[in-house]
């Protein structure tokens, strides 16, 4: 998979804005499929970075989509740590079953094209990445975003770091830490 972003003097496709000199522009979060209320992937204003709670980490979609289209500047701690094993993601079958489904949304195929990338370089960036777990029961706590209590479920269960842009998420982080989940929308510092 190319993480060269887009070639030289090639223009972003709609809904994409230029990033910095040396850095890929930077597309807007991926929007949910049904149940969501349209605010639930925006993203957070909230920049608070999440400190790596031991080595594992779980992953909403539009950081999967940060870290492995985008190459967003604030993912790539984040990438580095899953590449050189100071990080362990997990995730549940139906975390890459929303992603393949995210992948062939209408605003993000032309995403993928301007980046070199198919749908198949994602998946194979998860499969590579991502250690498969079972789904976890459903957590004491609720999120107002139906889409995103899977992420929350694994999260609780394995008391560890949730990575997500989703506001229903940001706004659940003093739940979350009585928990033993530290949510937000970054690491905290690059792992060693």
């Amino acid at each position: 998979m190319s993480a060269a972003g887009p070639p030289q003097g090639a223009k972003a496709p709609p809904g994409l804005r230029a990033g910095a000199p040396g850095l890929p522009a930077q597309a807007g979060t991926a929007r949910r499929g049904a149940g969501s209320d349209g605010s639930a992937a925006c993203k957070a204003s909230e920049d608070t970075p999440v400190p790596s709670v031991g080595a594992l980490v779980v992953l909403d979609t539009n950081i999967v989509l940060d870290a492995f289209v985008f190459s967003d500047a604030a993912a790539l701690p984040l990438r580095a740590g899953l590449e050189g094993g100071s990080l362990r993601w997990i995730a549940t079958p139906d975390m890459r079953i929303e992603l393949a489904r995210v992948l062939g949304y209408p605003q993000i195929v032309p995403r993928l094209a301007f980046y070199g990338l198919q749908a198949d370089d994602v998946l194979a960036a998860f499969d590579r990445h991502a250690q498969r777990v079972d789904a976890a029961p459903k957590a004491p706590v609720t999120c107002a975003d139906p889409d995103d209590q899977i992420f929350i479920d694994l999260a609780v269960r394995h008391r560890c770091a949730l990575l997500s842009k989703d506001r229903a998420v940001l706004r659940m982080r003093k739940r979350l830490a009585a928990l033993g989940v530290h949510a937000g929308i970054a690491l905290a510092h690059q792992p060693a």
